[in-house]
């Protein structure tokens, strides 16, 4: 459950940001909301190879 909670806490973490750029327009916001984005992206990706190995030791 701890890569859950990695998860959770990125999104929560981008949320000001996200809001910043998309109803304010500010740049330097959406800069750092791509940069969030890459860490759940790769996060997830390890999520999907984890389940993937615990299916196939089963």
């Amino acid at each position: 459950m701890n890569q859950f909670e990695k998860l959770t806490k990125l999104l929560a973490e981008s949320e000001a940001d996200f809001l910043k750029f998309y109803e304010n327009g500010n740049s330097a916001a959406g800069t750092r909301v791509r940069q969030k984005m890459m860490e759940f992206k790769n996060l997830a990706q390890e999520v999907r190879l984890g389940v993937t190995e615990k299916k196939a030791a089963k």
